[in-house]
């Protein structure tokens, strides 16, 4: 089936094994708040704040770092390619430290993520990590970095950078770039009085936590339009965080696609922001009806954006990494199915003539453009996935499956 399939997409100049070996070299970043609904280990029994929430209650959700480790495990064993995990402050591990477990995030320091940085390291990951602006007694009242209140921000303040210094630590052991992204809830559930000033004090904030330069840190503002209970106002917009970074050297806007409106269209971004910034990060999930985070799937926004990295020259500028939560599933399957998705629509966009559609665009002959676009879809991709997978020593197709409902019952179904 390879054999034809090589031949097939040949005769339009698309070479596969190009396609395969680019795809390789691809890191896809795994985001660890899957594993555990989003709750961490800070403390037993926390509750998801800041205007996200995780649903569902499928059982042999991870309690333990331990555990988690062994998900992901699972997880990579069954996702072909490079790999990185994408860790949240609020995953420290504070048996850690001498410190104990009295210690806030302001506080942080490497060695609370030092057995997080060592799994990395020890099975060749990547590692990406982000300060948590939420749930926590500090980010109750809807606003951190740009509350009104002085102590507040300045402990989250303390907490950014804090985590830079971390993701510098994690930078200098692994040898590789590590991508710290700030995301926060802040806003107002009702019509504000004053939108002005707490995006004056986020940008005085901002402006104290990136003041000292982290080596191999890449640093990504993430933008959101609304959350639970913070509906008609957001601090941190669109808007605001591509004029921040725009104006500061070496910060990056971070694009999570289910943070738009539904009629944006987050591929079409890509390309402006690469005419600008040297790096586009993304977090990659499926919204449904609004930021919902539900699993990737193989679907049409996820082949544009694949599409629009891969003809713009850019899969060592774009960084892609998931963000989904769903706990009315397997956990393990969950990050497997949006994983390979996210792989798959990277290699079909490396299987299609972006060239020559580009030349026939430029050349007006937009009815051969539209035919042949059509017609590469139902050339026969999944014989490439499939080889893709096997030369990975991953399970092509469901087969997976069967692997992950083992572990279920080995391992999940006895916590």
């Amino acid at each position: 089936m390879y054999k034809f399939a090589k031949n097939k997409y040949a005769n339009s100049g698309i070479d596969t094994e190009k396609a395969i070996e680019t795809l390789s070299h691809i890191p896809i970043s795994l985001h660890c708040w899957q594993g555990d609904d989003v709750t961490g280990f800070e403390n037993a029994g926390a509750t998801l704040s800041g205007g996200i929430q995780a649903t569902g209650n499928y059982p042999g959700k991870a309690r333990t770092p331990d555990e988690l480790m062994s998900d992901f495990d699972e997880a990579f064993s069954l996702i072909p390619g490079k790999k990185r995990i994408n860790l949240h402050a609020s995953y420290a591990i504070k048996s850690s430290g001498a410190d104990g477990a009295g210690i806030d995030r302001d506080s942080y320091k490497p060695y609370h993520f030092e057995p997080w940085i060592g799994y990395a390291k020890k099975n060749g990951y990547g590692f990406d990590f982000n300060p948590t602006f939420f749930s926590h007694k500090l980010a109750s009242g809807g606003m951190t970095l740009s509350s009104p209140d002085e102590n507040i921000r300045r402990f989250w303040i303390a907490h950014a950078k804090a985590c830079r210094a971390i993701s510098e630590y994690a930078a200098q052991e692994l040898n590789d770039h590590v991508l710290c992204n700030i995301w926060i809830p802040d806003g107002l559930k009702d019509i504000p009085a004053d939108r002005f000033s707490p995006r004056e004090r986020l940008a005085d904030s901002l402006d104290k936590i990136f003041a000292e330069k982290r080596a191999g840190v890449i640093d990504s503002l993430e933008s959101k339009v609304f959350g639970i209970g913070l509906e008609s106002y957001t601090v941190g917009s669109s808007e605001f965080y591509i004029g921040y970074a725009a104006s500061h050297k070496d910060v990056y806007v971070l694009l999570d696609n289910g943070h738009y409106h539904p009629t944006e269209s987050t591929s079409d971004k890509i390309s402006s922001l690469l005419q600008f910034f040297k790096y586009v990060p993304l977090h990659v999930t499926r919204h449904v009806r609004w930021d919902s985070d539900h699993v990737v799937l193989f679907d049409d926004e996820i082949r544009d954006i694949a599409a629009e990295i891969v003809r713009c020259g850019a899969v060592d500028r774009v960084l892609i990494g998931l963000d989904f939560f769903d706990a009315s599933i397997n956990r393990i399957a969950a990050w497997v199915i949006g994983a390979r998705a996210m792989q798959k629509a990277l290699l079909s966009a490396l299987l299609t003539p972006h060239e020559r559609m580009k030349k026939l665009q430029d050349e007006g002959a937009f009815t051969e453009k539209l035919m042949l676009g059509e017609e590469i879809k139902t050339y026969p991709f999944s014989a490439v996935w499939d080889e893709y997978c096997s030369r990975q020593n991953v399970p092509a197709g469901e087969e997976w499956f069967d692997k992950v409902k083992k572990y279920e019952k080995d391992v999940l179904s006895l916590r």
